[in-house]
């Protein structure tokens, strides 16, 4: 499982160029970062958690909150008024960009939201289910949340001022697990950067973005946005179609252009013919876009196995299992598609650390001699310092959950289990441009279904639950924020940034950011009600973990060997695909495309990658890579005027108050 996209990434990806001494990270690059992403951050609350629309304005894949800011700093860096005080090269807004790309997430649906309704739901439930009061609260910690009714109660019903008081300590306990999740995360990637972006190349698809979006013509000139036509034009059609479909679900005169899901054939709800699922077409240019830009042979893997899936689930309800969707196959039962999924993630994981063993050899041995400063250019911080800060996070990490209750090694097993996660959604992601939500991978099924929930105590299923915000997988949680730093290291290697400092910057930006984020969205939940934002209207998920861990510790069951051996076989099938292709340059299955098709998602991703593989087969085969070269700028339209689309019509929502 080499990475290699085939030869035509090495042709779309731009020349590495060394870290230049200066950097191009000065004090006025790093307070216009922190500026923007912190008006970003405002914005995120307004757009995502309030009124829903930007849903991938901060943690989603891809990001439209960075990728506006940085469309709208090109063109600023064009006026003369601007040019004449300040020069705003290429690789400050690109600078800016990271910094704002790696806080932007903080203020989302899926991370601050979601990590403060998790410290207050179980008490606010228990108001209402009798029994939560004897078997449940009792073994919530008295720092993991408010414990006043009145703090609990605001938090859902608004129209109250913050009580701070009664957030100061909870605030301090779960912002501390959050930096030292993200320092650990980023120590561990920080790693295994060098090996995924330079000797295994790897081809970050969404690093494309920007790097093609922002060009210099001359040393030191302003930046400017890219002067090809296919990129205007891309830009325009996708802004154009998004648009017209978002005044015609308003305005039903005005014709929509049917993009997707368009379904081709209705679920049939019983018989073998039920595998089948609901057949969409989805043709969303973005996504075409971003499957035009992955290497072929893993776009085409994302939709041949998504076919091997639904192939298995019929043969599984022709077997007698109960008849369910592809995608909605939770069951144990035969195929068990998503503890499939759970053990190629982990099996994916640990190989990409075993192809990486000889480079964190080196690291290791590196960060233990006496040159270890001087046999590290081009590394972003020394390795002594990168396993020190790992070590100590870890510890932390491990620390926290022994304060909730949980025993030592409970503790090692589950930081371990979501840094392995953290690292393959972020191998993912490199490849294919796109996390998606392996819905399999809750650590609490992971752990409970080889051993069973007898083994462990009562307190180590709370202390397995309340972080669920930070693991919920893939869903735009915690795990960006080290997937985007290590996308801006693949950013700073192409643009010849000084790795080191865009890192300082970015660790700057993000601790800054983290207060205000806070303060934005604790005090804008408290005002109108977590009920009333669009980041409480599916209760189902918020309440779905609290209800996990009240049923281990009522009703304890013991080890699911059903489960169990679907996990193995799909380890045994991602190692099957690696060994592969580190073994024949001529094989065409990628294990990440296995991983993808075993989440959720691919039900619809799976006709645009199809799309995209067979766009990008026929531009090489029949134009050669000089000609898909030529055609990456309009890919790269389509996915931006996708994201303005996204932030245009948030912001119309903002000015007008209604949801569009």
């Amino acid at each position: 499982m080499a990475g290699l996209g085939g030869a035509e990434h090495l042709a779309s990806s731009p020349p590495a160029q060394p870290p230049q001494r200066a950097g191009r990270l000065d004090a006025a690059a790093l307070a216009a970062g922190v500026l923007v992403l912190g008006a970003v951050a405002v914005l995120g609350f307004w757009l995502d958690i309030y009124y829903g629309v930007a849903s991938h304005f901060g943690a989603g894949v891809p990001a439209s909150g960075p990728i506006a800011a940085l469309f709208a700093l090109a063109l600023i860096s064009r006026l003369r008024s601007v040019r004449g005080r300040v020069a705003l090269t290429r690789q400050r807004l690109l600078s800016i960009y990271a910094i704002v790309l790696v806080g932007a997430p903080l203020v989302s649906t899926t991370v601050l939201a979601n990590m403060l309704a998790q410290a207050t739901i179980q008490r606010y439930m228990a108001a209402r289910i009798v029994e939560w009061q004897t078997s449940f609260i009792p073994l919530l910690p008295a720092w993991g949340g408010p414990t006043d009714w009145p703090a609990i109660e605001g938090f859902y019903q608004g129209m109250t001022p913050v009580p701070w008081s009664a957030w100061a300590l909870p605030l301090l306990a779960w912002s501390s697990f959050l930096v030292a999740l993200v320092t650990c995360s980023v120590c561990l990637l920080l790693l295994v950067q060098r090996q995924w972006i330079v000797h295994e190349r790897l081809s970050f698809p969404l690093a494309q973005i920007p790097l093609e979006m922002v060009s210099s013509p001359r040393g030191g000139a302003s930046a400017r946005l890219p002067g090809s036509s296919l990129f205007w034009l891309g830009l325009l059609t996708s802004l154009a179609l998004t648009s017209l479909n978002t005044l015609a679900r308003h305005y039903p005169a005005i014709p929509a252009v049917p993009l997707g899901p368009v379904v081709l054939m209705r679920w049939h709800q019983v018989g073998p013919l039920a595998g089948l699922g609901e057949i969409n077409l989805v043709l969303w240019p973005w996504l075409i876009a971003l499957a035009f830009l992955a290497p072929k042979e893993l776009s085409f893997s994302c939709w041949f196995f998504w076919c091997v899936r639904i192939a298995l689930t019929v043969v599984g309800i022709a077997a007698g299992a109960t008849a369910r969707r592809p995608e909605l196959w939770w069951s144990t039962e035969f195929p068990a598609s998503v503890y499939q999924g759970v053990g190629a993630l982990f099996a994916i994981g640990l190989w990409s650390a075993w192809t990486a063993r000889r480079h964190l050899g080196h690291v290791v041995r590196t960060a233990f001699s006496r040159r270890w400063r001087m046999d590290e250019a081009g590394e972003p911080l020394h390795y002594r310092w990168v396993l020190a800060g790992f070590l100590l996070s870890f510890s932390g990490l491990v620390w926290f959950c022994w304060l909730a209750g949980a025993r030592v090694w409970f503790g090692v097993t589950l930081i371990l289990l979501i840094l392995v996660y953290y690292m393959t959604w972020a191998r993912l992601r490199a490849e294919t441009g796109l996390g998606f939500l392996p819905f399999p991978f809750f650590p609490h099924e992971v752990i409970v279904v080889p051993f069973g929930s007898t083994v462990f105590r009562p307190q180590e299923f709370v202390a397995l639950i309340a972080p669920h915000w930070a693991y919920f997988a893939g869903g735009g949680t915690l795990e960006v924020v080290p997937g985007n730093a290590l996308e801006s290291m693949k950013i700073a290697d192409a643009a010849g940034i000084h790795k080191g400092r865009l890192l300082l910057g970015m660790a700057v930006g993000f601790l800054v950011v983290l207060p205000i984020a806070i303060w934005v969205t604790l005090a804008g939940i408290y005002r109108h009600g977590f009920y009333s934002l669009s980041a409480g209207e599916d209760r189902t998920i918020l309440h779905w973990y609290s209800w996990y861990a009240h049923e281990y510790i009522t009703n304890p069951r013991g080890p699911d060997l059903q489960g169990t051996l679907a996990i193995a076989a799909g380890a045994a099938a991602a190692l099957f695909l690696g060994l592969m292709r580190l073994r024949f340059w001529w094989w065409p299955f990628h294990p990440i495309g296995y991983l993808a098709a075993f989440t959720w998602g691919m039900h619809l991703y799976s006709t645009p990658f199809l799309a995209g593989w067979l766009a990008k087969t026929l531009t090489v085969r029949y134009g050669g890579l000089r000609l898909y070269r030529a055609l990456m700028p309009a890919a790269v339209g389509l996915i931006v005027g996708d994201l303005l689309s996204e932030v245009l019509w948030g912001l119309l929502s903002l000015a007008t108050g209604t949801r569009w």
